[in-house]
């Protein structure tokens, strides 16, 4: 199937490439003991990072909201460490990560409910830890925090560790789109057969939709299938009907993933460390290139070697509809990436405007001379 391209999702992340080169730079600096590193020292280990040779100073240069350049006051060489407003976007996701892990908590047993065991991986939850909005350590804060919901098994077989689901919760087995359409179903008195088993289809602009084409998608949205939390073991999937559905219940098990995840995306690859745990088909790509109207595969991003997955429904001009308080913090980087360099300019005249007129007044400024405040400005008056 022809492939249409979305803008607004291609723009979204266009500016996560620019953001993931700055998280890998911050975790260079914050790696330092005093949190500050020689330029020309930042510049030998992010070529480990992707950089090229004497790239990451005019990469530094870009964002002056997030990394500050100064002249160290005895060695007389240029320094690199993060400014204000940087630190404080860093401590206000960590605040809000630790804040929503129970519902990080529901997420990963959901998940786990979704597989054919009730158990994945522990090396494919760690890959994707920050989608779900599970913190680093949270074999320890949250696995075994747990154990009531969660406990961690060694598998004889493989050696591998697997996270397996304690007990199933009915209630939480219960899909989104459910959820989506018992709610149109009671505002709107809809068609009960016509949404009974149907997705929110939004085509990309410039899709042409033709006559038959037209009929095959109000044909499928009638196609029954077997929940992704369903237990279809006992079920006999030789027949072409069962093809169907099972065709179908992919959709919305991919569909019931974006759901769990923060941002309503993930990476087409890390989709595929699900695939047999959950019965998805092998060709990945080729199959949810034939459901454009849900879902959008973006290959921005990373020069086209990562392909990334966005739920149609959930997002609006390259935004999120319903944004929650992690997607909010960590969007605060994105912020801070995209500020003018202009701006950064002003803020450090202004503060250092402000220690004249104190240093003339005999004042005393800060205790460290070397240290050149960025503004001082907090998220809450940041536009």
């Amino acid at each position: 199937m022809q492939r249409v391209r979305d803008h607004g999702f291609d723009n979204y992340m266009e500016v996560e490439k620019k953001t993931r080169k700055v998280l890998k730079s911050q975790a260079l600096i914050l790696a330092q003991p005093n949190q500050t590193l020689p330029v020309s020292r930042l510049d030998i280990l992010a070529r480990h990072l992707g950089f090229k040779q004497d790239e990451v100073g005019a990469f530094l240069l870009k964002f002056p909201h997030v990394f500050e350049i100064y002249e160290h006051p005895v060695q007389r060489v240029l320094y690199c460490r993060l400014t204000r407003k940087a630190h404080l976007q860093i401590e206000l996701e960590k605040h809000t990560l630790h804040a929503q892990i129970p519902e990080a908590v529901t997420r990963l047993r959901k998940l786990l409910m979704m597989s054919n065991a009730a158990r994945l991986r522990l090396e494919h939850i760690r890959i994707a830890r920050a989608e779900f909005g599970l913190p680093d350590d949270f074999e320890y804060s949250v696995i075994l925090k747990y154990p009531q919901y969660f406990r961690l098994i060694d598998a004889e077989e493989t050696r591998n560790k697997y996270i397996e689901c304690v007990e199933k919760d009915p209630s939480l087995m219960v899909c989104d789109i459910e959820k989506l359409r018992e709610k149109e179903y009671r505002e709107r008195g809809a068609n009960a057969e016509d949404i009974r088993f149907s997705f929110i289809v939004n085509l990309p602009p410039g899709f042409k939709i033709g006559k038959y084409y037209r009929i095959a998608v109000w044909k499928w949205q009638r196609v029954p299938y077997w929940s992704p939390y369903e237990d279809i073991s006992g079920y006999d999937l030789r027949s072409l009907e069962a093809q169907k559905r099972m065709e179908k219940r992919a959709v919305a098990t991919i569909h019931e993933l974006l759901t769990l995840t923060v941002e309503k995306k993930i990476t087409l690859e890390r989709i595929a460390h699900f695939r047999m745990a959950m019965n998805l088909p092998k060709k990945l790509k080729e199959f949810l290139l034939q459901h454009q109207g849900i879902f959008y595969i973006s290959t921005r991003g990373n020069y086209g070697k990562i392909h990334t997955v966005f739920l149609r429904e959930a997002y609006k001009r390259g935004e999120l509809i319903e944004p929650n308080d992690l997607y909010l913090a960590r969007r605060k980087l994105a912020e801070l990436v995209l500020l003018s360099p202009r701006n950064a300019k002003v803020d450090r005249e202004l503060v250092n405007f402000h220690r004249g007129r104190e240093n003339d007044h005999g004042v005393r400024g800060f205790g460290r001379e070397d240290y050149v405040d960025d503004g001082g400005t907090d998220f809450e008056d940041m536009p």
